[in-house]
């Protein structure tokens, strides 16, 4: 699954650490997230996405398939 999450953090830099104690994970939560190394739990995918603001599909985008 693909995400904007890189993205909406440096148009606001923030830094991945910011982000990661903001929704209660590590730093390198946030580096699997945007490498789409590692797929958010919907908990974590709602934090994300209240974190800026956004709904959880205007952040992470599916793909089917």
């Amino acid at each position: 699954m693909k995400n904007r999450i890189q993205e909406l953090r440096k148009e606001l830099k923030i830094r991945q650490e910011d982000l990661a104690d903001a929704v209660g994970v590590t730093r390198q939560t946030i580096i699997s997230l945007e490498n789409g190394k590692y797929n958010a739990s919907l908990q974590l995918a709602y934090k994300i996405a209240r974190y800026f603001g956004k709904q959880i599909e205007d952040i992470f985008l599916f793909e089917e398939g």
